[in-house]
């Protein structure tokens, strides 16, 4: 079984039935990191998986820390034995240390998990950052602005996503640069 197939398979079984709204969202963020795709080369088919599997730490079935994307990595890595460069982007996706240090988890993301390439791990982000709830196409300040008022500006994960919110930015305006590039004629590096 291929890569992605794996994976869809997997987030299916891991999210569909319990969580159909995180399932969607997964299915959209992998849409869009599939239209990625000509800035990443022989990468597209791991970023697309990744995608795919981010949120699979929501699940409640493998859910320990409750902080999903180290829950996500390590049930990755250690009852599937994913390939080590999914299990990293699933770990850090979307400025995950910086949520983990509001958990008091950074030490442990960042000793367990070494982070990936910056230009998959920007993808990651634009493919996430841009995709609602429900799988659909959205504007990342948009984005940041529903996560905000989902779960509160005082929460962890809305003092988180304020925080990161400069950095998603940037890695949208990197992602939008190698598409302008790629288009143009310019190899993607």
């Amino acid at each position: 079984m291929g890569l992605t197939k794996w994976a869809y398979s997997l987030s299916e079984a891991m999210l569909a039935e319990p969580l159909p709204r995180r399932w969607a969202h997964s299915l959209g963020v992998a849409e869009r990191a599939r239209s990625l795709g000509p800035i990443l080369g022989c990468d597209a088919e791991l970023l697309e998986a990744a995608a795919v599997l981010h949120d699979v730490g929501y699940s409640p079935s493998i859910a320990v820390t409750g902080f999903h994307p180290l829950d996500g990595a390590r049930f990755l890595r250690e009852q599937e034995g994913a390939d080590e460069r999914v299990v990293r982007l699933v770990a850090h996706h979307s400025c995950a240390l910086l949520e983990a240090e509001e958990r008091g988890l950074r030490d442990d993301l960042e000793t367990e998990f070494e982070m990936e390439r910056p230009g998959l791990v920007d993808a990651l982000i634009v493919a996430d950052m841009t995709t609602t709830p429900d799988g659909e196409y959205t504007t990342s300040a948009a984005r940041i602005n529903e996560i905000v008022q989902r779960y509160g500006a005082d929460t962890i994960v809305g003092r988180f996503i304020q925080r990161a919110a400069p950095e998603i930015y940037a890695a949208v305006e990197r992602v939008e640069s190698r598409i302008a590039a790629v288009e143009a004629g310019i190899q993607p590096m």
